[in-house]
């Protein structure tokens, strides 16, 4: 097949991994959201003319709001590794049901590590199940890639 054939909106795989990478970007920015809402509701702000206009102060080590960043820095350090392997993946042409499959675990676990970790606290292992859950299929991904273009 050629790689035109695989990546037009005829091709489910590269379909679901459209709709995937969709869910995801909005799981993203409502991290930014999240993070701006954790630093009104507690007052604390980087920067001293945020701070200023909305009677806050500065400060950089606000439990809650670390937790928060710290949940959207771990999207952005796995979620762009998937953004790229999971569309190298739909090059290797795949069964439609276990790329979906692969996909949904990603953009499920993802959104339950951001659930357990920032939204409402769970103990461990809640939240290392929720990140290993996304990490296993993109890392299978990755090797079959790699695997396929050998």
């Amino acid at each position: 097949m050629e790689v035109f054939d695989l990546l037009n909106f005829k091709n489910p795989v590269f379909t679901t991994y459209l709709f995937w990478t969709g869910v995801l970007v909005l799981k993203l920015f409502f991290m930014v959201i999240l993070t701006a809402r954790q630093r009104y509701t507690k007052g604390v702000f980087a920067n001293p003319e945020d701070a200023a206009t909305k009677k806050g102060k500065v400060k950089f080590d606000d439990e809650d709001v670390e937790r928060v960043r710290r949940a959207h820095l771990n999207d952005l350090e796995n979620l762009v590794p998937f953004f790229i392997i999971g569309l190298l993946y739909v090059l290797t042409n795949p069964s439609h049901f276990l790329a979906m499959m692969l996909y949904r675990m990603i953009g499920f676990c993802r959104i339950a590590h951001t659930f357990v970790y920032a939204v409402y606290v769970i103990p461990q292992p809640a939240r290392a199940l929720a990140f290993f859950g996304a990490l296993a299929p993109t890392i299978y991904m990755a090797v079959q890639v790699v695997m396929a273009f050998y």
